[in-house]
C-alpha cells in the first residue's frame, strides 16, 4: 500500500468517525417562523388552483401580472455591454454611484453634493443599507436604541435586532381612520429622550401607504431640531409615490434645509425593477455638530469627518460581504447620467404609477358599486405600491381559502398584482368576505375570474 492510498483510507476512516461522533451538533435547531412576506407567495405557489391572486409581492407587475425590465435599463445594459469592467477601476464605478445616489436623494444643487459633506458605500438593495446602518449604529452608538413606526416593514425590526440594538415603536398608523395618526406621532417624537434614532419612510410608506404632507413634514423636521433626533431615512420607493422622483425626496429635502445630520438608504429594486440586482446605497451627511447619547458629541470637520464615517462603512462592508456586485450600480449610473435615459426612466415611473393609481381608482368604484357597507375612499388616499386594507386576520384568510387571494396577514393588499382582468374578482370576494351577514363558507365559483 503507497503514502496515498495510506493517507485515502486514513482520510476515510476519519471523515466517517466525525460524522457519527457530530450527529447531534445541529438537534436543537428548530425551524425559523415564517416570514409574513415571502411565506405569502410560497403558499401562493403550493396552491394548485389556476385561478389564484397573489398580492403579497412587493414588485412592480404590469397589467397582465408579469415582472416588467424597464425600457431604460434594457438599452443600459445595451450601451455597457461592451464596456470591460477592469480591477482598476471598480472603485470609481462605485465612487460615482454613491455620487450619483445621494443627487438623486438630496438634490443636484445641494450644498451636502456640492461640498462632498457626506459618505456613503453601495450596498446590497435597501435591505443591505438598513443592515450596515444598524451595525454603524451598534459599533458606535452601543447603548441607543431605533425608533420605529407602527405599523413598519416587518423586516425592519429583524434587521435592528440581529445587529443587537434594541427597538421600539412610535405611533404612526390609525386603524380607525386608516390614515395619519400625526397627533400622536409628534407626541411620541417629543417624548422620546433627546439625540434618538428615528427610522422615517419619507414616501410611499410601506406597508400603510399613508405619508405625511409637506406641512407635516416641516412640523416633525422642527421637533427633532429641538430634541436633537437623528433622523434615518430608508428610501425603497421614490418616485412610485407621485410619479415623480424629485417630489418624493420632498422630506429628506426638508431636513436638509432645516440643518440636519441624517441618514439615508436607497434601493432601485422597485423604481428601476432592478429586484435581483441588489441595488443599494447607504450615505449620511457630515456638516454640523451633533450630540447624540451619553452627551458625548461629534463634531463635524467636513471632509476629514466624512472621511472617517466612510472608511468606518467600508470596514463594516468588508467583514459583512466584503464587495458589492458592479454590473447594476453601473446601470443605475448610466441612467442617471445620460439625459435621454434619465428622461425615459422618469417617464417609464410615472406610467408605472399611473397604472397603480388607475388599479385604485377601479378597486374602489367597484367595491361602492356593490352598495358595501364599509368606507372604500382610503383605496385612493393612500399612495405608492400598496393598500392598507384594514381586512381582519381572519377575513384575509378566508380570501386565501375560498377565494385563493393571498395577501400578507395584516391586510396590505400589493396594487401591483391588481390587473383589468382581476380587479372585479377582487371587489366582489373583498365585499363577500366584509359583508356582515357573510357566510364564511363562499363558494368561488360564483364569481367570475377573468383571464
Amino acid at each position: 500500500m503507497n503514502m496515498w492510498s495510506r493517507h485515502f483510507r486514513w482520510l476515510s476512516t476519519s471523515v466517517a468517525t466525525n460524522r457519527k461522533n457530530n450527529m447531534g451538533w445541529w438537534d436543537h435547531v428548530q425551524p425559523a417562523p415564517k416570514d409574513p412576506i415571502t411565506s405569502v407567495t410560497q403558499a401562493f405557489l403550493s396552491d394548485p388552483t389556476p385561478f389564484k391572486l397573489n398580492l403579497g409581492v412587493g414588485a412592480y407587475r404590469d397589467d397582465k401580472g408579469k415582472p416588467v425590465t424597464l425600457e431604460c435599463v434594457r438599452r443600459a445594459a445595451e450601451k455597457i455591454s461592451d464596456c470591460e469592467i477592469l480591477e482598476s477601476t471598480k472603485a470609481t464605478t462605485k465612487s460615482k454611484f454613491v455620487q450619483d445616489c445621494v443627487k438623486l436623494a438630496y438634490g443636484n444643487d445641494s450644498s451636502v453634493v456640492r461640498e462632498g459633506r457626506f459618505a456613503g458605500v453601495p450596498a446590497l438593495s435597501g435591505t443591505g443599507a438598513c443592515r450596515l446602518f444598524a451595525e454603524f449604529q451598534r459599533r458606535f452608538y452601543p447603548n441607543s436604541q431605533m425608533f420605529l413606526p407602527m405599523p413598519t416593514w416587518s423586516n425592519h425590526h429583524d434587521i435592528w435586532r440581529d445587529s443587537q440594538v434594541c427597538t421600539r415603536t412610535y405611533h404612526y398608523y390609525d386603524p380607525d381612520t386608516k390614515g395619519l395618526r400625526f397627533e400622536a406621532l409628534v407626541n411620541d417624537i417629543k417624548n422620546a429622550p433627546d439625540c434618538s434614532f428615528f427610522l422615517l419612510h419619507p414616501c410611499a410608506h410601506n406597508p400603510t401607504g399613508v405619508d405625511p404632507n409637506y406641512e407635516q413634514w416641516k412640523e416633525i423636521s422642527h421637533i427633532f431640531k429641538i430634541k436633537n433626533h437623528f433622523p434615518f431615512f430608508d428610501m425603497a420607493y421614490q418616485g412610485i409615490a407621485s410619479g415623480d422622483v424629485e417630489r418624493d425626496a420632498t422630506a429628506i429635502r426638508i431636513f436638509l434645509e432645516d440643518g440636519h445630520l441624517l441618514g439615508c438608504a436607497q434601493s432601485f429594486s422597485k423604481n428601476m425593477g432592478l429586484y435581483e440586482h441588489r441595488v443599494g446605497c447607504v450615505s449620511s451627511e457630515t456638516s454640523r455638530p451633533l450630540v447624540f447619547f451619553l452627551e458625548t458629541s461629534i463634531v463635524s470637520r467636513d471632509d476629514k469627518q466624512a472621511t472617517a464615517i466612510k472608511s468606518q462603512l467600508q470596514r463594516i462592508v468588508r467583514a459583512m460581504y466584503s464587495s458589492s456586485p458592479v454590473h447594476g450600480p453601473l446601470l443605475v449610473s448610466t441612467i442617471l447620467n445620460d439625459a435621454d435615459l434619465k428622461a425615459l426612466w422618469e417617464e417609464e415611473v410615472k406610467v408605472m404609477v399611473d397604472r397603480l393609481i388607475s388599479m385604485r381608482i377601479t378597486l374602489r368604484q367597484t367595491l361602492e358599486e356593490l352598495n358595501s357597507s364599509s368606507s372604500w375612499e382610503r383605496i385612493t388616499k393612500q399612495v405608492g405600491m400598496f393598500y392598507f386594507s384594514g381586512l381582519s386576520p381572519e377575513e384575509v384568510n378566508q380570501l386565501q381559502r375560498d377565494f385563493h387571494i393571498y395577501m400578507t396577514n395584516d391586510g396590505r393588499i400589493s396594487m401591483a398584482g391588481v390587473t383589468r382582468s382581476n380587479v372585479d374578482y377582487l371587489a366582489s370576494a373583498i365585499h363577500e368576505v366584509t359583508s356582515v351577514n357573510n357566510s364564511n363558507c363562499i363558494d368561488s365559483k360564483h364569481f367570475e375570474f377573468v383571464v
